[in-house]
């Protein structure tokens, strides 16, 4: 029997940026799909490991935290156009002032305790980018 954290470390979209590509059309997906909505029964999806690379498409400054974190706002919430082609939603850390374009990096973070054993929850999250890059 495995126990709970390596369980959950398995999960390969959890603690790494990885989802599927479609290798009829090369179209990657994250979170990972079964079923290219391009291609449908002819594409064949593989596993894809994201460089965790991108800029800010968008983002928002949160000032009313959901329960249980009340202590971190404000702080801000992006959509992160990756250099591979997918958008994700995530957290944005160390920023003061961020701006729709800034580059940006994954940083695998806590995210939360669960439950009084103190299982620590990690998740993906984007910093600024630290090398200059186009």
């Amino acid at each position: 029997m495995v126990n709970l954290p390596v369980y959950w470390r398995r999960i390969n979209n959890r603690y790494n940026l990885v989802g599927t590509r479609c290798k009829t059309c090369n179209t990657k997906f994250f979170p990972p799909r079964a079923l290219c909505p391009n291609c449908r029964r002819k594409g064949e999806i593989a596993e894809f490991k994201f460089c965790g690379k991108g800029k800010i498409a968008t983002f928002t400054e949160v000032h009313v935290a959901p329960e249980g974190h009340e202590m971190k706002v404000p702080y801000h919430i992006a959509i992160i156009q990756l250099d591979e082609g997918p958008t994700v939603l995530a957290q944005l850390v160390n920023f003061k002032e961020p701006n729709m374009g800034d580059r940006v990096e994954v940083a695998f973070r806590r995210i939360r305790e669960q439950s009084k054993e103190g299982i620590i929850c990690y998740g993906y999250k984007f910093r600024p980018a630290r090398t200059k890059y186009a």
